[in-house]
């Protein structure tokens, strides 16, 4: 998810939101990844807009992408420079409406805005004083933080859900590693589910895409201060996860839109200065954006949130390799869409999952958005999006109203 939207004009604002947090499991009572190892306790930071109605049926979660946070609309404080990520989106009147829907956003597991993640406490740590070979007690987990899975962001999203007293989400919304959650949401939980939105995703990584992220998490281990991801107390591998960052933003952009942007413009200057400074505007453009990531984001997560996305195959989790089968224990109804110019998770990834889910007699809808500016354009203003998601969410609002939604969502696990 890219950071380049810092001008829109987002509309109504929800007003004042307010970062929560929900812990359940204990070192004693573990949560048991899909790696087979433990995980406890286990916090999540998430954040609510609307209000939940008296049926408790007008929910809908909404999942951030790779590097997002629970903050998806509002403002913490009046004096905020900028709203939650996806502000254009989530509020009064906007497609996914707070006048009509109890908006529920967390920040997954793995990450470093709030939820446990490598930055984390370690609860298992060593002595809290004396001589030691490894870390005291209550020192960042570091890469001794298991790695975790998008089922597992999943299994303590349901968590969060149940807290909240929700049986069944209207509906499930995310874009890119944000849509993986939608989809194993689908699979995982057909019972919870009456809709699901995954926006510019994939079922699965691609080669390139694998080959991206691997390049982004050497970059970062290549740096000396990452020191085998115990960096906490000396000093942040911050030139590596810059890097990191300016090869993952180009992968969410595209060459229309760079050309557009950019083209081979120079940068404060009237000629090539013949040595190794940014001549070019793209080049600063990437120095600028990989920086400001540094200063918001921890390497560790980047490197554990890259895996989680790469380790991501639902038709192998959940079909025993077919994408059909992984789609058969599906209830909901679906809107899938897909942007012309994404070429991270190009438009026949869509297509495919589309395809597995009209064979098991899904109610599929499917657009490809004509949109120049690549993978990130699920987060810019675009009319056709906003009413296919307002036209999708108020359907579906109406015929779970009318009980339709209560008969399909019956499944046996």
């Amino acid at each position: 998810m890219s950071e380049y939207l810092d001008d829109l004009d987002t509309g109504p604002c929800v007003g004042l939101v307010e970062k929560q947090a929900f812990t359940f499991g204990s070192a004693d009572e573990p949560m048991t990844l899909e790696s087979g190892r433990s995980l406890g306790p286990v916090a999540l930071a998430f954040e609510t807009c609307g209000s939940l109605n008296a049926a408790r049926d007008n929910a809908v979660l909404v999942c951030h992408a790779l590097t997002g946070d629970s903050h998806v609309a509002g403002r913490y404080q009046e004096d905020d420079p900028k709203p939650g990520w996806w502000d254009i989106m989530v509020g009064p009147g906007k497609p996914i409406d707070t006048d009509k829907y109890f908006v529920i956003c967390s920040n997954v597991i793995g990450g470093c805005m709030g939820s446990t993640g490598p930055m984390s406490p370690d609860p298992t740590n060593g002595p809290t004083d004396g001589p030691t070979d490894g870390p005291t007690k209550g020192a960042p987990y570091g890469t001794r933080f298991p790695v975790v899975t998008i089922g597992d962001m999943v299994r303590c999203q349901r968590r969060l859900i149940d807290h909240l007293g929700i049986d069944r989400l209207l509906a499930v919304v995310g874009g890119s590693v944000g849509g993986m959650q939608v989809l194993e949401w689908s699979v995982r939980y057909p019972e919870r589910v009456c809709a699901a939105l995954p926006l510019a995703t994939t079922t699965k990584h691609s080669a390139q895409a694998i080959a991206f992220n691997e390049v982004a998490r050497q970059a970062i281990m290549a740096d000396p201060a990452w020191n085998g991801g115990d960096y906490y107390a000396t000093g942040r591998p911050e030139h590596g996860l810059a890097v990191a960052r300016m090869i993952g933003h180009i992968t969410y952009l595209s060459d229309e839109s760079m050309r557009h942007k950019f083209d081979r413009r120079l940068q404060d200057r009237c000629e090539l200065s013949f040595d190794f400074e940014a001549d070019f505007q793209v080049e600063n453009y990437l120095r600028y954006q990989g920086n400001k990531f540094v200063s918001r984001f921890d390497a560790n997560s980047f490197l554990y949130l890259t895996k989680a996305a790469d380790y991501f195959n639902l038709e192998n989790q959940h079909g025993d390799g077919s994408l059909v089968a992984s789609f058969a224990r599906a209830r909901c109804r679906y809107l899938v869409v897909s942007f012309t110019s994404d070429w991270l998770y190009p438009t026949y990834q869509s297509k495919a999952m589309v395809k597995a889910m009209k064979k098991n007699g899904l109610d599929v809808s499917f657009c490809e958005i004509e949109a120049p500016w690549g993978h990130d354009a699920f987060l810019l203003p675009n009319p056709r999006l906003d009413a296919l998601i307002a036209g999708f969410l108020d359907r579906v609002r109406g015929q779970c109203s009318a009980g339709e939604c209560e008969e399909r969502g019956t499944h046996a696990l």
